[in-house]
């Protein structure tokens, strides 16, 4: 157990993990903390149009990061050994994300012309485009593809230590929606500019070329369809329950959301670090890569269950101490969503961590397309009738049939079955992981 537990503390992956969840402490914690400030800052209706807008921005995000935040992360880690070749991909990615970012611009604002919520605050939806350009470039790909993660997460956590102090000193009454938004989108910009600064002093500057832009893109779509059918379950879920519901009732279904998989964003750490070892051992590896995968697995999928029955027994007192009695209606929502976390590391486990390392990009895909459809045809039904309630269930359906149809997907793939069982050779997974990265 000693030895294990050195060669654990010198593994660059156990580093890496740890590094990310710092980032994590600072994305799910630090909000945790901010979240409660602004439901009784902003009240109920308040707090509900800050997280419509933030979804409504969350789609422009989507669109700026265009999948590279894993196509890049994947072409990084390949090529690692080359400033040149890395070089290559950062302006074309930052290519790419320049035109995007234009069009996601024009898209926001004709959203906020046909969308009521967002019409009738134009301070907020400025927020908004702010926000999803901040978010949308921030450069943690590169450094999570170099697997320099912890230079990354100090980064990150000044910035977002900034966002909070910022959020308490300026964000005073109910009329404050659109401050409390802009905010969240400065502790993102600070990140951006200071990772590209350092990330171009270990890789030659180039002016993107529009070949370099081509490419990707194409590499990126994939991915991108990836990312979009997620959202249609994810992240754009407060959007669409405020096409059919008040803010109000968007502020209890947006806080249950959150803390829900804020509870999960405590394992995103082990997947994070994994991705990019992954991508690397399965193109020079495979066996070593399925080994690794299989444990990930396991880590996940405990750690979700644990989080599912935390989230499950504690919802009230979670509610009444984070959001205050005035969200007493999310207590139901939360306990709907309380298994997410169970479904999301067994989904992020097959997927993130084994199929799309493993090229399997179409599959992953059109599972996700399917669920995106499926939710909102589902939420159709049921956000009209059963509100902030309806959504919850939609959500959970929608991710259940991605859970078990990944899972279906991954164990039947030949690498996957022919992954060491042997105990003592899993244990000893981390030592050949280094030998051979």
């Amino acid at each position: 157990m000693r030895r294990l537990a050195e060669r654990l503390a010198r593994s660059s992956l156990v580093q890496n993990a740890a590094a990310l969840y710092g980032v994590q402490f600072v994305r799910k914690v630090l909000p945790l903390v901010i979240v409660p400030y602004l439901a009784r800052t902003l009240g109920p209706a308040g707090w509900g149009l800050v997280a419509f807008t933030q979804a409504t921005a969350e789609f422009m995000v989507l669109g700026i990061e265009f999948g590279f935040n894993l196509s890049a992360t994947r072409e990084i880690a390949r090529n690692r050994d080359s400033r040149e070749l890395c070089g290559e991909v950062v302006s074309g990615v930052l290519g790419s994300q320049v035109l995007l970012a234009l069009v996601g611009v024009f898209g926001m604002l004709l959203v906020g012309e046909f969308v009521p919520l967002l019409r009738q605050n134009p301070k907020l939806l400025m927020a908004g485009i702010f926000y999803g350009i901040a978010q949308g470039f921030a450069p943690l790909w590169f450094f999570q593809g170099l697997e320099r993660m912890r230079l990354a997460a100090s980064l990150e956590t000044c910035g977002r230590l900034i966002g909070l102090v910022s959020v308490f000193v300026f964000v005073r009454t109910p009329n404050d929606t659109w401050i409390a938004l802009f905010i969240q989108g400065v502790a993102p910009g600070l990140t951006t500019i200071a990772g590209l600064t350092l990330a171009y002093r270990a890789i030659p500057w180039n002016v993107p070329t529009w070949p370099q832009v081509c490419d990707s893109l194409k590499r990126g779509w994939p991915l991108f369809v990836f990312r979009s059918g997620e959202s249609l379950y994810g992240v754009g879920n407060a959007f669409i329950l405020g096409l059919f519901a008040s803010p109000t009732q968007v502020g209890y279904f947006a806080s249950a959301e959150k803390i829900s998989r804020a509870f999960f964003g405590l394992l995103n750490p082990i997947r994070e670090a994994l991705f990019p070892r992954l991508s690397n051992l399965a193109r020079h590896a495979p066996k070593d890569a399925a080994r690794l995968a299989r444990a990930g697995v396991a880590v996940m999928g405990a750690g979700g269950i644990l989080l599912a029955v935390s989230v499950y027994i504690f919802s009230p007192m979670l509610i009444r101490l984070l959001m205050g009695q005035a969200f007493a209606p999310a207590v139901q929502v939360l306990r709907i969503l309380s298994i997410l976390p169970i479904l999301l590391s067994i989904t992020h486990s097959m997927g993130l961590q084994w199929l799309l390392p493993l090229g399997r990009d179409s599959d992953v895909n059109r599972v996700i397309l399917t669920a995106g459809a499926l939710n909102i045809v589902v939420a159709t039904f049921l956000a009209p009738r059963f509100h902030h309630v309806g959504m919850a269930w939609s959500v959970v359906m929608a991710e259940a049939y991605v859970c078990f149809t990944l899972a279906r997907i991954a164990l039947g793939t030949s690498a996957f079955r022919r992954a060491a069982g042997n105990p003592s050779e899993n244990a000893r997974c981390i030592d050949q992981v280094e030998v051979t990265s």
